[in-house]
């Protein structure tokens, strides 16, 4: 079964995203995006009012995509560290599914880019879609800290640190390549970089009385 053919505004977002992920909001001009994507300028401008909203549509559609694999997890009862390792797995599963998202996520968290006529409605959505997220991963650490299943640890702090796991991994290109000696999207290395980042949370947050959850061996 094949799919629908792309409209001309999800074809001009996937090249918007290529291209910010490969070089940042201020090295991409709206020229170029309507050349790769085929298509006039007023074409372009037809469906987005400039670059700054492409850009922050682009931005908050990789957020929503890693919404939606995560979003059922927080839905569901379950213990705060089984429910952590499905959330690291599914996103690390997204950040893989997708190799522009990493880097155009890290991009957009370290670059201070200056964007014209103050804050537009699509960069508020994508930073809703943002917090909400850091809100409900934060949630699930607050949950085990006070089940005492986790240490007392800095919530901000730890959260910080798994997002540079998890993105930071798949940004990193031919470094992480060669430090890990595979292609960073290979399987085997996908599955290699959940089992690192679980056992390192594992063995940091667990409280001292609190054995870390079993491994699953069916899990990939």
């Amino acid at each position: 079964m094949t799919g629908l053919p792309l409209s001309s505004r999800d074809k001009i977002l996937d090249v918007a995203e290529a291209l910010f992920a490969r070089r940042g909001y201020a090295g991409v001009g709206m020229r170029e995006v309507a050349d790769a994507a085929r298509l006039g300028k007023s074409s372009l401008f037809h469906h987005f009012r400039g670059k700054t909203q492409l850009y922050f549509e682009v931005l908050g559609r990789v957020l929503e995509r890693i919404e939606e694999r995560i979003d059922p997890i927080f839905a569901v009862p379950g213990e705060p560290a089984e429910k952590l390792d499905r959330v690291l797995d599914s996103l690390l599963d997204a950040l893989a599914e997708h190799p522009t998202t990493a880097r155009l996520l890290l991009r957009a968290l370290f670059e201070e880019d200056e964007f014209p006529g103050g804050p537009c409605p699509e960069e508020e959505a994508a930073r809703q879609v943002l917090d909400g997220l850091l809100s409900r991963m934060g949630e699930v650490l607050h949950a085990g800290i006070e089940s005492g299943v986790f240490r007392d640890v800095s919530v901000a702090h730890t959260l910080q640190t798994m997002i540079g796991a998890c993105v930071y991994h798949f940004a990193s290109g031919e470094l992480g390549e060669e430090l890990i000696g595979a292609p960073l999207l290979s399987a085997g290395a996908v599955r290699a970089q959940k089992d690192t980042v679980r056992q390192l949370l594992h063995h940091g947050l667990a409280a001292p009385a609190a054995a870390a959850p079993e491994e699953d061996p069916c899990r990939s």
